[in-house]
């Protein structure tokens, strides 16, 4: 099995890469997802405030791949020939991924600030805001996590600035040469 992972800021793309890989029947394993999971088991709002304060309570006890360790036994159990994990933020988290997963290939979704911030003011998701300075705050608790040395781990960049279709086109590309790959 080939293991994938997406990297990138918030709202530079990577729902979208994971939507279309989702739509050619890759399993997908969603780290947001293992910390919306706490949250709500916490009985708490999904709100930005505390789907960051859960991800740093669960970094400060279980170490920076904590939310990574969550994902292994999803990826693990799945049967398909590529899996990928969407939304990795931290260089720790892509250390373990390459330690437990052989061939692990990284991809980084680039994004302009302003269209992460206009896409962020349309989307609708319950941690979603729509001021630059709201944007900025998430991106330094993003990069504090060591997102920056994730996005520089990448093998593979993707740029994300056009139309969702030419992203979309990009995507296709990409999935195709993984599938030509051994």
């Amino acid at each position: 099995m080939k293991v994938l992972g997406v990297v990138g800021l918030p709202a530079s793309g990577k729902g979208e890469f994971s939507k279309i890989a989702a739509e050619q029947g890759i399993p997908v394993v969603v780290m947001g997802d293992m910390i919306r999971n706490a949250v709500q088991r916490a009985g708490l709002e999904p709100t930005d405030a505390n789907l960051g304060a859960m991800a740093n309570n669960l970094r400060a006890k279980q170490g920076m791949d904590a939310i990574a360790q969550l994902c292994v036994p999803d990826i693990q159990c799945q049967t398909a020939p590529i899996v990928l994990i969407d939304g990795i933020r931290g260089e720790a988290e892509v250390t373990l991924f390459r330690r437990v997963f052989p061939g692990f290939l990284l991809i980084r979704i680039d994004s302009s600030f302003e269209t992460r911030l206009s896409r962020i003011r349309t989307r609708g998701r319950s941690d979603d805001f729509s001021s630059a300075g709201e944007l900025r705050t998430r991106d330094e608790r993003e990069l504090s996590w060591g997102l920056g040395n994730a996005l520089n781990d990448a093998e593979v960049h993707i740029s994300n600035e056009g139309t969702l279709a030419d992203f979309s086109a990009a995507v296709h590309a990409f999935f195709q040469s993984q599938e030509r790959e051994p």
